[in-house]
């Protein structure tokens, strides 16, 4: 009997049910792309903000302590280097999968046509193997990805693969411009262990300093200082975790975490633990974060999240609120119906639980179709914000499914307040 009043109900009234249906699946689908975008925003972040550029700057040790006690940048004093076979244990530490690029930079001054330029050299699509204990590490890396804003104008990037003989460099716009460089030009340029000719691979605007610069392989740098397999400066691209209290207080003391918090910080991607995880591999160097993109990772993921739960919020108690209206309006064009039940005897809470069945039913479906709908959201915003998909959590359908339960209690309110206030001698004698 329960179940044929349902049936009946859905029978005569499926346009309304349609309706509530709509307006779940709409609040549904809104908050289903809105939480998994929300749980995915990190890593795209991450991803974003490692196309400007370095997150982790790392140096010898004894730079960064001078650096520390007489406030001056560094690459300002040069005391000690990175020996260079020693970058290979960046591919070795818990988080080498979360490092997406590095590079070693090397400057120095050179004289070009009777002028001081500075010379930078560096990695561009370096291929390299590191064996360790009897395990071979390979990685392409370089500044290609690091410097993906550079804007080729003339060439294209050096390529360090190729077969030729020749040294190849790129020249900065303002440079080039000065001094009548174009790409495929031969420039000889002397330092202090001798000279070098190189062949101009490509121009390019940076839009800063670097635009005065010369770029070119590390081997051609090295030979021109006479610092062979010595590094003054490694620049690290990694995928990070955004900053908590945790990160906080290891960053300022390692040591004065508990076990619990040492083994919660140091496997989890915060960029204070991999800067501590390359340190504990390369002794002698110091690693910091550069931290204008640290702090902009946290403060920007924050405020998009804060944007997601917005959305998400209202889209929600849009639902509610047309959830009320829709079922208000149900009961009370079923009125007359209802108070036939309490008339032949049945209770306010069998007549509510009948009312509410209708409507879980018709929010599940509602819900289901949501669902679906937030996934294909979700993939838009993924490429349209991100050029790249969103993962679906599984939690999101859990949660989902817990706040489409609650919109329906809390829309129905109305609803069952006006069926426990329902008089059957009103309704059916119209008052008398």
């Amino acid at each position: 009997m329960f179940f044929r009043m349902v049936r009946g109900t859905f029978a005569r009234q499926w346009k309304k049910m349609l309706m509530i249906a709509v307006t779940v699946a709409l609040g549904a689908s809104i908050a289903t792309a809105m939480l998994n975008v929300m749980l995915g925003v990190g890593d795209k972040i991450n991803e974003e903000l490692k196309t400007y550029g370095s997150n982790v700057t790392v140096v010898p040790q004894s730079e960064a302590v001078i650096s520390k006690l007489y406030n001056v940048e560094n690459g300002d004093v040069q005391t000690e280097f990175i020996s260079q076979d020693k970058l290979g244990e960046l591919l070795t530490i818990f988080w080498a999968n979360n490092i997406t690029d590095f590079a070693p930079v090397n400057d120095t001054t050179v004289t070009l046509d009777s002028s001081e330029v500075k010379l930078v050299g560096t990695w561009f699509n370096h291929h390299m193997e590191f064996v360790k204990k009897g395990t071979t590490y390979q990685r392409d890396t370089g500044i290609i990805n690091l410097r993906s804003w550079w804007d080729i104008e003339e060439g294209g990037w050096l390529d360090e693969q190729q077969s030729s003989g020749d040294e190849y460099a790129m020249v900065g716009s303002q440079l080039a411009k000065d001094k009548g460089i174009s790409a495929g030009d031969t420039l000889r340029v002397k330092g202090e262990n001798g000279e070098e000719e190189l062949v101009v691979a490509g121009v390019f605007e940076s839009g800063d300093d670097e635009d005065d610069c010369i770029y070119t392989t590390l081997s051609a740098e090295q030979r021109l200082t006479g610092t062979n397999d010595l590094i003054k400066k490694v620049e690290v691209s990694a995928i990070t975790s955004p900053d908590d209290e945790l990160a906080v207080k290891a960053a300022r003391n390692p040591s004065l975490l508990s076990g619990d918090e040492y083994d919660l910080w140091y496997c989890t991607a915060y960029v204070s633990s991999i800067c501590f995880q390359i340190q504990e591999a390369i002794p002698e160097a110091s690693a910091s974060a550069v931290r204008q993109i640290a702090d902009s990772e946290g403060k920007i993921l924050e405020k998009t999240q804060l944007l997601m739960t917005l959305i998400t919020f209202l889209s929600l108690l849009g639902a509610t609120l047309g959830i009320s209206n829709l079922v208000t309006s149900g009961v009370m064009e079923r009125s007359a119906e209802l108070a036939l039940l309490k008339a032949v005897g049945a209770k306010n809470g069998q007549i509510t639980l009948l009312v509410l069945t209708e409507i879980t039913i018709t929010s599940i479906i509602g819900a289901a179709a949501g669902y679906f709908m937030g996934y294909a959201f979700a993939q838009i915003i993924g490429q349209t914000v991100f050029s790249s998909s969103i993962e679906m959590s599984g939690m999101v359908a859990f949660i989902v499914v817990v706040l489409v339960i609650a919109v329906t209690l809390v829309g129905s309110i109305p609803a069952v307040r006006m069926l426990l206030r329902l008089r059957p001698s009103e309704v059916l004698h119209g008052g008398h």
